[in-house]
């Protein structure tokens, strides 16, 4: 990636987060919010050295005239002006927050650059989706930085940070200042959404709840969008699930929240771009989280499942493309190392070895064919609920997953086999586990004797 201009770098180095924490708490003990009852304080770092503050203040006829990102502001251009290089807010109760899409395009106006483009991804997560992996290291190695926050997996679909945890010493939770340092040492970071991103939204989520309202398209895109534009990325692409395996099973309903999704990025001021993909069969060769990290470094050494080449690369394009960034073809840098490269920077600089071994299951067991044929089609909703019973995913929140548990992929459709091949082998560390997941891919396999094979979406549907 391009250097970062040597006065951001000299700055960042220069910043102290605690200290600027503390100056917002002190804006807000300034603020005055009688109507909302939601104090805000806002302290700025300035490129000669200045802290700058605001804090909000409302009246009667306009329940939030003045919040305090714009307060801030005013201050800076009041003291003489400057470019910020970093900026906390806070609530009344000092906890961290996040600008609002307004406010957030208001600092970058007045902001230090990081001096390349950024860009970010979000999926809507399916069954073997492990493409954030070897995506966000190869997007950066042609020249695009990827502040990529994830999550955690729930249900049938794995979590990213589930996945990247799988590496021995590797850290998910960083904080800005880390995560900065990162992103301007590596061009990518993969690591959790703090809990000031957003925070009405597990509110909003939980309402929804018992109201009956979680399916809503709106509410449903609102409540991805309102994260991914809280981060302050300047581009985002969408890969949006459809098929068994995805949450989002009907593919036009899929379109309708792929449609949503851009149009909200656009008016927030944030290029959004959005594909529809294919999740009626497994991404790739593996569900699993030990067991999709070591396909990931496959993929990033110039192999790999060819569908998961395809993705990673076709999603790298758009994301380069969204950035205006004209350089090293994707392509190019899963061959010659580079993207690899830039992968074990950003293991190691979140406190993780690329190079030791993965965690590996206790025991496994081969799931074979009954009878011969070709793979006619395979459901990847059965595929992901045995890798869950497994112990790859998790029922409920905070739950842990085994790190080595997961499902391998033997054939897929279109192949042939032979009474008696391999069609999966599944990982776990409690024996006792097997029958369960035995149990969920009844089913999941037909075998044609005739060799057809039934019709799959393609692998990208369409685009927005």
């Amino acid at each position: 990636m391009a250097e970062l201009p040597l006065d951001f770098q000299d700055r960042s180095e220069m910043i102290e987060w605690k200290s600027l924490q503390d100056e917002a708490i002190k804006a807000s003990k300034k603020a005055y919010a009688p109507y909302s009852n939601f104090p805000v304080g806002a302290a700025g770092f300035v490129s000669d050295g200045r802290i700058v503050s605001g804090c909000n203040i409302e009246n009667a006829s306009y329940g939030l005239t003045l919040c305090a990102e714009c307060s801030m502001i005013s201050n800076l251009l009041m003291s003489g002006g400057g470019r910020l290089v970093a900026v906390v807010c806070v609530d009344g109760k000092g906890e961290l927050l996040s600008p609002c899409g307004r406010c957030r395009q208001l600092l970058f106006e007045h902001g230090s650059s990081l001096g390349v483009p950024t860009v970010d991804k979000h999926s809507t997560g399916g069954v073997g989706d492990k493409i954030t992996l070897p995506l966000a290291p190869l997007v950066a190695a042609c020249g695009a930085a990827v502040p990529q926050l994830s999550g955690r997996g729930l249900g049938h679909t794995g979590g990213t940070l589930d996945k990247m945890e799988s590496i021995p010493g590797w850290q998910a939770s960083l904080s800005n200042e880390q995560m900065l340092k990162v992103l301007k040492d590596v061009g990518a970071v993969i690591c959790a959404a703090g809990a000031g991103l957003a925070p009405a939204d597990k509110k909003l989520y939980a309402l929804r709840d018992v109201t009956g309202t979680v399916p809503a398209i709106p509410l449903i895109a609102s409540s991805i969008m309102s994260k991914k534009i809280a981060e302050g990325t300047s581009a985002l692409v969408l890969d949006v699930k459809t098929g068994s395996g995805a949450f989002m099973s009907d593919p036009e309903k899929a379109k309708e929240l792929a449609s949503v999704m851009v149009e909200l990025g656009k008016r927030a001021g944030v290029n959004t771009r959005a594909l529809v993909t294919a999740m009626d069969v497994p991404l790739g060769l593996t569900a699993g989280n030990a067991l999709e990290v070591r396909e990931s470094i496959e993929v990033l050494a110039g192999g790999g499942p060819g569908d998961v080449v395809e993705l990673t690369l076709i999603l790298a394009r758009e994301m380069l493309d969204a950035a205006k960034v004209n350089g090293k073809d994707p392509e190019v840098a899963l061959k010659d190392g580079s993207a690899m490269d830039r992968w074990k920077k950003m293991v190691r600089a979140q406190g993780g070895d690329p190079d030791a071994p993965l965690p590996t299951a206790k025991e496994k067991l081969v799931i074979t064919a009954e009878r011969g044929g070709t793979i006619s089609s395979m459901d990847a909703l059965k595929v992901g609920i045995s890798a869950w019973r497994l112990g790859a995913g998790r029922a409920r929140q905070g739950q842990a997953v085994q790190s080595g548990a997961g499902i391998e992929i033997h054939a897929k459709p279109g192949e042939k086999i032979v009474s008696g091949s391999a069609l999966f082998t599944l990982h776990s560390d409690d024996v006792e586990r097997f029958e369960r997941a035995s149990k969920a891919l009844e089913g999941a396999v037909s075998i044609s004797e005739n060799g057809e094979v039934a019709e799959r979406l393609p692998l990208v549907i369409t685009k927005f």
